[in-house]
């Protein structure tokens, strides 16, 4: 059990916390689930770009999933190796496309045939040959929410299936671009195995229509999106999920190459802050709390829901609250009509399932500085992020005032 109570008195809030031993079981449990095939666990950085985080994933040996170079850059820095690296998104500058292709990493991601020009210049004027990977966006609904679908037509990633294959002969007759992999991933927060398998046949028919005119690929990259219980979802088991991949790659030797992110991080992370006061306005009860959404903006972005624990003596009948922050934000709350007990000056309220997507979207908006986050593993807690003083967020700033 995490001392929640401690941990804030000794390094204040608002808090970050990471259970690091959470981590280890998630990852142990997904890689073997792919135990039967060679298989790369890449963590998605940017669910939890913490460096602490992303080296405790690189000691279990795991790659990384990148979304910009300041992620490889991040990757690197933490001791995952380059060829355990892939470097996606849709938008890439020539610059990171070329500091990726120096870094020799495992391959870039290419989104769109545009994009695959790009590479193969930029390959060729530095002298090297790119390996590359294509995504293919399947047109198969994930049953997520909108705002983290991916792998739909109306989405932004991705291309059909007629080109990609366009893309992947160009690749083939390009002495620049070498084709190493094939990259789909449909959404985040998935909780139904029917789309991901119908995405993987459709995507492993792909591959072997590349078979047949002369173009293998070593790498089938399935993507993340393993969705994880924020309240009561029903889930899909690591094991399945694997079983449901490797029943579509009958006959072809491909590594599986999978992206977690929010599977492996976000039920180790929990957001601790302190509530200021209470305050009434007419019927509408209002928990004010020293966190806001520049610090955790889920619930105000995606109307999430996150579990919310009072650690309180009160004995009294739980009522139903907002609980909202400092920000001068009608959408700054982390959650509304939530049932909580009467609380006091600096109650402390534990926000659950916060590891992905919580620090790494936070801002320093209405001049807040960023939360420290702290590791806890083996029972013994350590600092792997300061809190951000003022100073901090001025410093780039400074050196420009005129007088």
């Amino acid at each position: 059990m995490i001392d929640f109570k401690a941990l804030a008195d000794k390094y204040k809030t608002p808090l970050y916390v990471y259970d690091f031993d959470y981590m280890s079981a998630q990852y142990n449990e997904l890689k073997e689930a792919f135990r039967a095939r060679k298989s790369i666990v890449a963590y998605a950085i940017k669910a939890n770009s913490n460096l602490s985080v992303v080296k405790h994933f690189a000691k279990l040996g795991a790659g990384a999933d990148c979304v910009s170079i300041g992620e490889v850059r991040r990757a690197l820095l933490a001791g995952i190796p380059p060829y355990k690296i892939i470097f996606s998104g849709v938008g890439k500058r020539d610059d990171e496309i070329a500091e990726a292709i120096q870094s020799d990493i495992l391959y870039i991601n290419v989104e769109s045939e545009a994009e695959l020009g790009r590479v193969e210049l930029i390959a060729k004027e530095l002298g090297k040959t790119s390996r590359i990977s294509v995504r293919v966006n399947p047109n198969i609904d994930p049953k997520t929410h909108p705002y983290i679908s991916t792998g739909l037509h109306d989405n932004k990633f991705g291309v059909d299936l007629d080109t990609a294959k366009r893309m992947y002969i160009k690749a083939k007759n390009s002495e620049s671009l070498d084709p190493v992999g094939i990259h789909f991933h449909i959404g985040s927060q998935l909780t139904e195995l029917q789309p991901i398998y119908e995405a993987a046949e459709i995507v492993a028919d792909l591959v072997r229509s590349l078979e047949a005119i002369d173009i293998e690929l070593k790498f089938f990259d399935i993507g993340g999106g393993l969705g994880i219980t924020y309240k009561d979802e029903e889930t899909i088991k690591p094991y399945d999920y694997a079983q449901a991949i490797l029943g579509t790659l009958k006959g072809l030797d491909l590594t599986v190459l999978c992206e977690p992110g929010r599977f492996l991080t976000a039920n180790a992370g929990y957001f601790l802050t302190k509530v200021l006061y209470e305050k009434q306005n007419g019927e509408k009860k209002f928990v004010v709390v020293d966190g806001a959404m520049n610090d955790l903006l889920r619930p105000s972005l995606y109307k999430a829901y996150h579990k919310i624990e009072a650690l309180t003596n009160s004995n009294e009948e739980e009522r139903e609250v907002d609980i909202v922050g400092p920000v001068c934000e009608s959408g700054d709350f982390f959650a509304k009509d939530y049932p909580l007990p009467p609380l006091e000056h600096n109650d402390l309220l534990v926000i659950h399932s916060a590891g992905a997507y919580g620090f790494t979207m936070a801002s320093n908006y209405n001049t807040r500085g960023r939360s420290a986050e702290v590791a806890v593993e083996n029972n013994k807690d350590r600092l792997i992020r300061k809190r951000e003083e003022f100073e901090d967020l001025i410093a780039l700033e400074k050196e420009f005032l005129e007088d």
